[in-house]
């Protein structure tokens, strides 16, 4: 430690960043991190993930007890909105999240070092000004909203903004224009549309959530439009027009045709999000990023430069903030000479809509491609839990493989598919069998039981249907 400040100095506090530094810290080592904002936590706690899902989760309490569903329960209640106070639970939500993590910094003994970093050298990063030598240098700078040319975001002006400025609104537009039919564009959309915006979702591709299993991009479809959300497919942006306190979206079919105009109060943008390289210097340490923006790493998170690692965001594969800590986790494992893995193949994705939607693994699409296979689907309405909650939207699906069983996907639109996708993931990170997981006893009643029935139906046994 002669020459150095630190064993490890983590760019970036974001999910990623900060778990990375703390579990260097739990190994022993002498750890800071870098990040700039005034507070801890990056996108994610601050302006992503968590305000995102407070504001979700205070909506469907509204639209419950506005359109009735809690009338039907025996509940009579009229609601009357109080957007301030909504705001405020999602502004303590943040608060509460993002000191806890500089409690955790305090605890485990982890300097933050407050300001941008950029390299000298592949052991040397600026901070605010002061030169830091650190023998290894993580960079988990995130991800940024990937901005639509010729599109000027102005989330002070509020009218067209992006996902920062779509939690910020003052009062709930009239009308709002969400461009980009993934998930960041439907769950803020449907935040929005609960509180009394009419949404209009405008996608370039045939179906929302590019990724995702084709026919849960479907079914999702279907149950968005039937939330009354308008969903315009096929279509692209030409020009957004602001007027003042209002907006203009000139749109016309994505392969070409007549042009048609969109009215808005507020006009989202949400094309997909961008790695946070710009300003890191890295040309001054020899690191060139590839095509989309991000750094090439080999599977330990170390670049082609010693001493320097990347995680998250920054590096190919999904934008999430939990593929983030387990690659924050690794990372310092193998900086402490341990043994970091992360199976890239089981990482799951959820869309925090109602119902929710989630899977993991390949899509039945990529999973054909691969060799012959069988599915297996159960639908919500079968399930005891849903039925008995209201619920009755969405379904199971469970992918193996024909030949031996394995199972290779696993996709869930469901109230709790966030919660239960963790089953999924966990089986297939064992390696598991359609039939071990339909002869795992599960809990009734509940949803999970839908992925047992899913996974019973692979070999065309379920009971419920």
């Amino acid at each position: 430690m002669a020459d150095f400040d630190y064993d490890v100095l983590v760019i970036g506090a974001g999910p990623g960043g900060y778990v990375a530094a703390i579990r260097a810290a739990q190994l022993g080592l002498k750890t800071a991190c870098a990040e700039s904002r005034e507070t801890l936590g990056g996108t994610c706690l601050n302006v992503g993930c968590i305000p995102s899902k407070a504001m979700l989760h205070a909506s469907e309490f509204y639209e419950a007890a506005a359109s009735g569903e809690m009338n039907k329960m025996g509940v009579k209640v009229q609601p009357e909105l109080d957007l301030d106070a909504m705001q405020a639970q999602r502004l303590e939500t943040v608060k509460g999240l993002t000191g806890g993590i500089e409690y955790l910094f305090k605890k485990n003994k982890v300097d933050w070092l407050k300001g941008r970093a950029s390299f000298v050298d592949a052991h040397t990063v600026e901070v605010a000004g002061k030169q830091v030598k650190a023998k290894n240098v993580v960079i988990a700078t995130g991800s940024s909203v990937t901005p639509l040319p010729g599109v000027t975001i102005d989330n002070d002006g509020g009218v067209v903004v992006d996902s920062t400025g779509a939690l910020e609104l003052a009062s709930v537009p009239k009308k709002m224009v969400v461009i980009g039919g993934g998930v960041i564009g439907l769950e803020l959309g449907s935040v929005w549309r609960r509180l009394g915006s009419e949404v209009t979702v405008v996608e370039f591709l045939d179906q929302l959530l590019p990724g995702m299993d084709g026919e849960v991009r479907k079914e999702a479809g279907k149950l968005f439009k039937k939330q009354g959300m308008a969903l315009k497919l096929s279509t692209k942006v030409t020009g957004v027009a602001v007027n003042g306190k209002s907006a203009t979206v000139t749109v016309e079919p994505s392969a070409g045709g007549a042009a048609e105009t969109l009215e808005a109060d507020v006009v989202l943008v949400s094309i997909g999000r961008r790695p946070n390289v710009d300003g890191l210097a890295l040309d001054k340490i020899g690191i060139a990023v590839n095509g989309r923006g991000q750094i090439e790493t080999d599977h330990d998170f170390a670049t082609k430069v010693p001493g320097v690692w990347a995680i998250g965001d920054v590096i190919p594969g999904p934008m999430l903030a939990h593929k983030a800590e387990d690659e924050g986790i690794a990372v310092a494992e193998n900086i402490a000479g341990l043994t970091g893995i992360v199976n890239h193949d089981v990482i799951p994705g959820v869309v925090y809509t109602f119902p929710e939607i989630a899977g993991v693994g390949l899509t039945e699409e990529a999973a054909k491609e691969k060799g012959a296979i069988k599915v297996g689907k159960f639908p919500m309405m079968a399930n005891s839990r849903a039925k008995t909650n209201h619920e009755p939207d969405g379904f199971v699906k469970v992918i193996a493989d024909a030949a031996t069983d394995k199972v290779l996907g696993v996709w869930c639109i469901a109230s709790v598919a966030g919660t239960m996708i963790a089953q999924a993931a966990q089986a297939m990170e064992f390696g598991a069998t359609s039939e071990d997981i339909a002869y795992t006893c599960h809990a009734h009643p509940t949803h999970s039981e839908a992925i047992k029935e899913a996974a019973m139906a692979v070999k065309g046994k379920p009971i419920h249907i």
